[in-house]
């Protein structure tokens, strides 16, 4: 019999039958695992299955193919973070994106703590600038970890390395202001913190300007190469959330 136990994060629960509920977690050692808990509609266990909420998790099937049977025990709930319209958002995408586009059973410890990283960010920040970057982050990294990575490195048009400050939307590699002129409105802008050597650094000096336009370039490879024009009712999701930011700039 297949088993694990281990901490997990809520990314998705959908009902199955009268009183269970199918779960898709996250874990840092197994990937995306999907699991039936029975009981899962109940009114002690459905607020425990709220997506972004973190769980201890014990999962048993008697095969690997076969969907296991899922018990949970709450060990961090952000419930209370979903009454704020624009972290509920956020939380929905971030945990809907996860479960929609990771293949079940691969590890990525990574996605795991950058979406942890995401969802603490979203608890403490004292503004959506701070928890948006961390979202724009998790984004760049999920495409990489599935095979979009962004290369960034040098101009694709000159080679040269310095005065990148544009995206191509088609090849995804980046162009120097001097390669872009006159082509500008056809490129995607490269905010200034992901210009710099060390992107961390620079990133607390970045605005809301910017992470939207950091959030342009990773929702535009994430419609284009994850999704793949499916998915649109989750595309809506995220298109709502970056409305919302950008009525923040405003």
């Amino acid at each position: 019999m297949a088993s694990l136990t281990t901490s997990a994060i809520v990314c998705a629960v959908r009902a199955h039958g009268e009183h269970g509920a199918i779960l898709r977690a996250l874990t840092a050692e197994a990937g995306l695992v999907a699991g039936y808990v029975r009981g899962g509609r109940s009114r002690r266990v459905r607020p425990i299955l709220i997506p972004g909420n973190l769980v201890a998790l014990e999962l048993r099937a008697r095969t690997e193919e076969q969907l296991g049977g899922a018990t949970v025990e709450l060990l961090e709930s952000r419930a209370p973070l979903l009454a704020e319209p624009l972290a509920a958002a956020a939380i929905d995408w971030a945990t809907s994106l996860t479960a929609a586009t990771l293949p079940e059973n691969q590890p990525y410890p990574a996605l795991y703590s950058a979406l942890s990283a995401v969802l603490d960010a979203i608890g403490v920040a004292s503004s959506a600038r701070q928890w948006a970057l961390a979202l724009g982050r998790y984004e760049l990294l999920l495409l990489a970890e599935l095979g979009y990575g962004l290369d960034l490195s040098e101009c694709v048009v000159t080679g040269s390395t310095g005065d990148i400050a544009f995206v191509s939307p088609k090849s995804g590699g980046a162009v120097s202001a001097a390669a872009a002129a006159g082509y500008e409105t056809r490129l995607l802008r490269l905010p200034p913190f992901m210009r710099h050597d060390d992107p961390d650094e620079a990133a607390p000096d970045s605005t809301m300007a910017d992470i939207l336009d950091f959030l342009a370039i990773t929702g535009h490879f994430l419609a284009r190469d994850v999704f793949d024009g499916r998915n649109r009712d989750l595309l809506v999701v995220r298109e709502r959330l970056v409305s919302r930011l950008g009525r923040a700039v405003a």
